[in-house]
């Protein structure tokens, strides 16, 4: 975990709502893993589609905040098909509040 790259990441209202909505993608995302067929299950995955929606924002900059996202580790991707689906790291981000109640 390199601190700095996850407070890169987390400077910036969208990319911390993808952080929120990913939480609960359920809530968020209600239509998530329509092109999947039904015996392919992406745990807690968002396709991109779907979260450039909810953002407002296009595709290329959605795609770019999902990339930051995924390199400070704060996302975890998986590819099916045509279709990238993105889901919280959440035990690198039960690591950062750790850090943050020890560290900081």
């Amino acid at each position: 975990m390199e601190p700095i790259d996850l407070f890169k990441a987390l400077s910036n209202e969208t990319r911390l709502n993808i952080l929120h909505w990913l939480k609960e993608p359920e809530k968020h995302f209600p239509k998530q893993q329509a092109h999947l067929p039904k015996e392919v299950s992406i745990k807690g995955g968002v396709c991109v589609g779907d979260i450039q929606e909810k953002a407002q924002a296009s595709q290329s900059t959605v795609s770019h905040y999902l990339n930051m996202m995924q390199k400070a580790g704060l996302l975890e991707s998986v590819r099916y098909g045509q279709w990238t689906y993105y889901r919280r790291n959440d035990e690198l981000i039960r690591q950062l509040a750790e850090y943050l109640h020890t560290e900081i």
